[in-house]
């Protein structure tokens, strides 16, 4: 289902599809519709009548599926234009849709097409949405998010949301937003490291509306700043800012006006990691990971369904992995990692628990029945979604510690330490290096004790590195 996901989230634009009887798999309800756009999970049909419909993408029968993939197989490549629109992609699972790339690079890898200096400082990742990448930075003391044209590294615009001061959370290993904005509609949603949130117009910058995580919502940062990267599902945007009352809040997308608030989700800290939309026990539900608790909260109104105990300590950053009624969390500071299973009744148990996988907050990707990503002390790790065993690591003076996406077939390992970045096939067989080149140029200005946390990105055949204030472009569709 995920591996449809993708095909359905490439067909950003359908207006050359005729009107077809599309149908939900579950009621068998039919209707006569054109498909208008696909985005964020979610597929929007046109009737006859001008009335639009929007339905979850795996509602849809297995025929219409079929449908799409072939329109996809004729449309060509994935790698020609599809969007990235939020932080761990359209799918929230790290995995680009690109196929064609590379899969050897020369020695002094691929070819660099251009470099964009002026990203300010900070930690934020991409967001590619219409030929525009977004992404996030500090200039002086302004939070700023920035629009770059994809083609050439040019700057589009650039708009202020909020104040850097480097108080109020420890900048001790750099300052700067941590966060990755989310495009959806036309519209950018963006966090600043100290609650500032901003909703601006995709094309110009203009701020439709902002929002202010304490003053608004009595949020609680976690001590490196508000990171987690917002949601937006459907016509609502997802926060969680913590706080003693209520730490996931639902917005309007339009406006800002809070549809609910998870009021029985006291968490104190906001943590960092990002929430996670899935239907599990037929309700529709959004998944977060607090220091101390992994929750489920109904999408219509915020109540809580479940929860399950987690022994987060100092920072819980990973993105949880949701599959059926699994649930997969992991964190560094040798918490280590477990697997939830939701039980017909709302009844969280743990499947197994283990220190195999202590990810700091490089984040981890399940691919297949496998997970990658970097482990404290272990390197790269592959490990076993099933019972937690680990199947093969691999570290060294390039593999010790980062973060990864996947695109391809292939991991790109990202090395914290020095910015080499690593191809290596995807494959629970061994680790089986396809080339290695070294980000360049890195900051200057980077704070000592930070380093490359950025995580990279393959979309549209292009890879996307970051270090503060240097953003460079990679061509590895060759």
């Amino acid at each position: 289902m995920r591996n449809v996901l993708s095909i359905l989230l490439i067909l950003l634009t359908a207006s050359s599809l005729q009107a077809r009887t599309w149908t939900q798999a579950a009621s068998g309800k039919s209707i006569e519709a054109e498909l208008v756009k696909v985005e964020g999970g979610k597929v929007t049909l046109k009737m006859s009548n001008g009335r639009e419909y929007v339905l979850d993408a795996t509602s849809l029968s297995a025929g219409d599926q079929t449908f799409l993939k072939e329109a996809k197989s004729s449309s060509g490549s994935a790698a020609g234009g599809a969007d990235w629109p939020n932080f761990r992609g359209p799918n929230l699972d790290g995995i680009s849709p690109d196929t064609g790339l590379l899969k050897e690079w020369p020695e002094e890898g691929p070819k660099q097409l251009w470099t964009y200096n002026e990203a300010g400082m900070g930690y934020s990742g991409f967001s590619v949405a219409g030929g525009k990448l977004y992404t996030m930075g500090t200039r002086g003391s302004d939070v700023t998010v920035v629009c770059i044209n994809v083609a050439d590294g040019s700057e589009v615009w650039a708009k202020e949301i909020g104040n850097d001061d480097q108080k109020g959370y420890s900048a001790g290993w750099g300052h700067g937003p941590r966060s990755t904005p989310t495009v959806s509609d036309g519209l950018v949603f963006a966090l600043g490291p100290k609650g500032s949130f901003a909703c601006l117009e995709a094309e110009t910058g203009k701020k439709v509306w902002s929002k202010d995580y304490v003053s608004d919502f009595g949020g609680k940062s976690g001590g490196w700043g508000f990171s987690a990267s917002p949601l937006v599902d459907g016509d609502h945007v997802i926060l969680a800012p913590g706080g003693n009352d209520a730490g996931i809040v639902c917005l309007e997308k339009a406006s800002g006006k809070t549809v609910w608030k998870a009021s029985d989700v006291t968490p104190g800290k906001a943590e960092y990691a990002t929430i996670i939309p899935c239907e599990i026990n037929g309700t529709k539900q959004y998944v977060r990971l607090f220091e101390q608790e992994l929750v489920g909260v109904a999408a219509e109104d915020g109540k809580l369904l479940w929860s399950s105990p987690w022994g987060g300590k100092t920072a819980v950053i990973p993105t949880p992995i949701v599959d059926g009624n699994q649930i997969y969390v992991a964190s560094g500071y040798g918490v280590g990692c477990k697997l939830v299973e939701i039980g017909s009744d709302n009844t969280a148990k743990d499947v197994w628990s283990n220190k195999t996988m202590k990810n700091h907050h490089g984040g981890v990707i399940k691919v297949g029945d496998h997970l990658y990503g970097f482990s404290d002390g272990g390197g790269l790790i592959c490990q076993n979604w099933d019972d937690g065993e680990m199947v093969w690591n691999e570290k060294g003076q390039y593999l010790s510690k980062g973060s990864v996406h996947v695109a391809d077939g292939n991991l790109y390992a990202l090395n914290e330490g020095d910015g080499s970045l690593t191809l290596a096939v995807a494959s629970s067989k061994g680790f089986e290096e396809k080339g290695r080149f070294t980000l360049s140029p890195q900051s200057s200005n980077r704070n000592p004790q930070g380093k490359v946390w950025t995580h990279p990105l393959v979309i549209g055949g292009k890879l996307f590195l970051r270090d503060q204030e240097h953003i460079v472009c990679y061509d590895v569709k060759g």
